[in-house]
């Protein structure tokens, strides 16, 4: 009985945490309510506090528990994007939709025992975790990016634009981000090939052909912004391109084989 009450409690932080860093983009208030990101901190120790102990401490990866647990980690990313680098918009995005993952993982989904793993697999997935997370905040921005862009060029000045960072700014920050989570990217598939045995014998062919896939988009993208400044447009659908590959390497399968067809993922 105590976690429905937590989740609950966590879903309002969530959601009054996205409304105070909305208002201010609306009004064209102070762009950043420092209030309303300690506020969404608590909603993080209490979803990380649910997680642990829904799942019993272990790193459970079926569907909605895996995406609760992104949607956690990538609040976290937030929170810490916006101590060095404020851009309240994301929080604005990641909040509710973090909101609406604890939702279904704790009222919806039904329970599973956590599959046991060794160190070496919760390493590479602990790593890919993260890598997703850092990517997914990237892909925010580059769609945050886009909105910008089209503004500027449409002279729609409006308060939620004036509330964002200048658009180099967002430019660089988008591709700090897409570096970090390159790298990260590349240490998952370097401990997958260190760590995973059999590939085949445990359906992760299709997962690790869409993460390089993924992974030469990013390269690809991060040397053409090096050699040849890609910026703007090509950035952003780049992004979005690697990003939804990466979507499908990581929950595709899990989606059919759990949700519509029932089975263990």
């Amino acid at each position: 009985m105590l976690i429905p009450i937590l989740a609950l409690l966590a879903i309002a932080l969530y959601l009054a945490a996205a409304t105070g860093l909305a208002r201010p983009l609306l009004s064209g208030g102070q762009p950043l309510n420092r209030t309303s990101l300690g506020v969404a901190g608590l909603a993080v120790l209490i979803h990380a506090g649910i997680l642990l102990g829904m799942h019993s401490g272990a790193l459970d990866l079926h569907f909605f528990a895996a995406l609760s647990l992104v949607a956690c980690v990538v609040s976290i990313l937030t929170l810490l994007v916006n101590l060095g680098r404020p851009v309240a918009a994301l929080g604005v995005i990641i909040f509710p939709l973090s909101a609406l993952l604890l939702a279904v993982d704790t009222f919806m989904a039904r329970e599973r025992a956590p599959l046991v793993m060794d160190w070496q697999i919760k390493l590479h997935v602990t790593v890919a975790l993260v890598a997703f997370s850092v990517l997914s905040i990237a892909a925010v921005l580059a769609i945050l990016l886009a909105f910008q862009e089209r503004a500027l060029r449409h002279r729609q000045f409006g308060n939620w634009l004036r509330a964002l960072p200048p658009l180099t700014l967002t430019e660089t920050l988008l591709f700090r981000l897409i570096g970090a989570g390159f790298v990260l990217l590349s240490l998952t598939l370097l401990t997958g090939i260190l760590f995973v045995d059999d590939l085949f014998g445990q359906h992760l062919v299709h997962k690790t052909v869409l993460s390089i896939i993924a992974w030469l988009v990013f390269g690809v993208l991060l040397y053409g912004r090096w050699r040849h400044g890609w910026r703007g447009r090509r950035a952003v659908n780049l992004t979005l391109v690697g990003m939804g590959v990466l979507l499908l390497a990581f929950f595709g399968s899990k989606f059919v084989l759990e949700v519509i067809l029932h089975r263990g993922g």
